[in-house]
């Protein structure tokens, strides 16, 4: 019983930390706007630059791939159960980019969950973090296209997990992260297929 409730706790922790509408809350401080009624609709970095400017769009990236991270670094430092298996900071890490895709504060709407599962996959393994976070970088960058650039990215993190010699949980929670958020991005897909995608820059 008190491994289910540890596991319980976690999850309504994590989640309600990837609720926190980062990309909505600056855009209604600064501008007044809803930011889901504007562009793709989504709160996510890339929606907030359309409003906001390339400033902001770094902002809201970093504090969203902040709030990934943070509650799977908790439970990985105060797990008491499944410790051997890395099953608790796996758990914070879906609930985390459930809550930012699905936010309880915005009728569960929300972003599409990039940065915010990035900010995870740093927190599991920072090597295979930072390989991530560097081929969206370079995909964005020479494409101009932010959606193609995170889907790559994410399709290519669970082999990084497994080459880096992760535990099964992390790569196995890479593996479905990824085709949830390639999911989220059926539109952009279209579009990039119809070449009607916008560019980054």
């Amino acid at each position: 019983m008190e491994k289910l409730l540890e596991l319980a706790a976690v999850f309504v922790t994590a989640y309600i930390i990837g609720s926190i509408p980062t990309g909505y809350i600056i855009v209604k401080t600064f501008t007044g706007q809803d930011i889901r009624t504007i562009g793709s609709g989504s709160t996510g970095a890339t929606n907030v630059k359309r409003v906001m400017g390339k400033k902001w769009f770094f902002i809201t990236l970093l504090l969203d791939a902040f709030k990934g991270a943070l509650p799977v670094v908790l439970a990985k430092i105060f797990a008491t159960t499944f410790t051997g298996i890395g099953l608790l900071p796996v758990v914070a890490a879906i609930a985390v980019i459930l809550g930012h895709s699905r936010s309880v504060f915005l009728k569960f709407t929300g972003g599409k969950s990039v940065a915010s599962g990035v900010g995870t996959i740093l927190a599991l393994n920072w090597q295979v973090g930072l390989m991530i976070a560097l081929i969206w970088s370079i995909i964005t960058y020479a494409s101009k296209y932010v959606s193609l650039g995170s889907i790559i990215a994410l399709a290519i993190s669970p082999f990084l997990m497994w080459w880096c010699k992760a535990p099964a949980a992390y790569i196995a929670y890479c593996a479905l992260g990824a085709v949830y958020i390639i999911w989220l991005h059926r539109s952009n897909i279209q579009r990039l297929i119809k070449g009607e995608e916008n560019k980054v820059r």
